[in-house]
């Protein structure tokens, strides 16, 4: 079984070692094994794991929910309903934040087309005579 440093892992995951240590620190990677002089040992299933976590946290989840998470895992299929439930809320959380992005980038397309106009003809007054709405 092919084994990584804790840099091959910051590497592969583009994390730094700090925030590995970090992650440690705060429990979220107790599955992890140590040599005998107290070396970090990573898996494969380590790094699955750590993109999970990295997926998580994308997501705005605090890393004290993440270490519930992580906490049901170990305690296995007695959990399988929690962390379903945690997932439908993470889910509803991701399509909440992709609503607000789309109505951001709206005004964003909404400038873009302002300003190209503006300068196409050299001016905003172009725009004086027309009021564009942008529907929130």
């Amino acid at each position: 079984m092919k084994t990584y440093s804790i840099s091959e892992v910051a590497k592969e995951l583009n994390l730094t070692v700090y925030t590995l240590r970090y992650y440690d620190k705060e429990g979220l990677i107790p599955f992890v094994e140590r040599s005998s002089s107290g070396i970090r040992i990573f898996k494969e299933s380590d790094i699955d794991a750590l993109r999970i976590i990295e997926c998580l946290k994308a997501t705005g989840m605090p890393i004290k929910e993440i270490k519930n998470f992580i906490d049901w895992c170990s305690k296995g299929d007695s959990t399988l309903q929690q962390r379903y439930d945690m997932f439908l809320e993470r889910k509803a959380t991701v399509e909440a934040q992709m609503e607000e992005l789309k109505k951001t980038m709206k005004v964003i397309e909404h400038k873009c087309f302002y300003y190209k106009t503006a300068l196409e003809a050299g001016t905003e007054d172009v725009h004086k005579e027309q009021k564009i709405e942008i529907n929130n």
